[in-house]
């Protein structure tokens, strides 16, 4: 008999500014390497948010994993390495790629700097849009609102999105 092995349910947002289309296009590839049944919203390019710089690409990706959190978190880390990620730069800045955990199951939980569900959630647009998109049924762990929701009652005045045709 083999190991029962749980998956928990998997909500990252993928996000780049420096060569934005090869970025995101290998981030999304590695994750496909590292977990099975990667499914992917629509990418949309939005403006810099908390400093001067050149629009984003974001997209969500959902999969499952039996990985815990934290080997999770550092997978998404090193994936983030591979792929030139500057950690010498502020957090508000450009990057060739980022990856943040915005949900694990239902989880909540607050460990340094891993936060779940992800604040940037409720914040920003090109997280809750794609999200909303993927997963418009599930249930914020917080704050108790369907993410559809909570996608239709946000001011999407703020932050424009724009839908990007990606080529896969």
């Amino acid at each position: 008999m083999s190991p029962v092995s749980f998956k928990h349910l998997i909500h990252v947002g993928v996000g780049s500014n420096i060569e934005r289309e090869h970025n995101i296009r290998c981030g999304v590839n590695a994750l496909r390497e590292c977990f099975k049944n990667v499914e992917m919203s629509t990418v949309y390019e939005s403006a810099a948010v908390g400093f001067d710089g050149d629009p984003f690409y974001n997209l969500v990706v959902r999969f499952e994993t039996a990985l815990g959190i934290e080997t999770l978190a550092v997978t998404l880390r090193q994936i983030e390495d591979r792929h030139h990620r500057d950690r010498t730069l502020s957090s508000f800045g450009p990057r060739t790629l980022d990856i943040d955990l915005l949900l694990y199951d239902d989880v909540v939980l607050q460990q340094g700097k891993l936060q779940l569900p992800r604040d940037e959630i409720e914040k920003n647009a090109f997280v809750l849009r794609p999200l909303a998109e993927l997963s418009g049924e599930l249930i914020h762990p917080v704050n108790e609102k369907s993410l559809s929701a909570m996608w239709q009652q946000f001011d999407q005045t703020q932050q424009p999105l724009i839908t990007v045709e990606f080529e896969w």
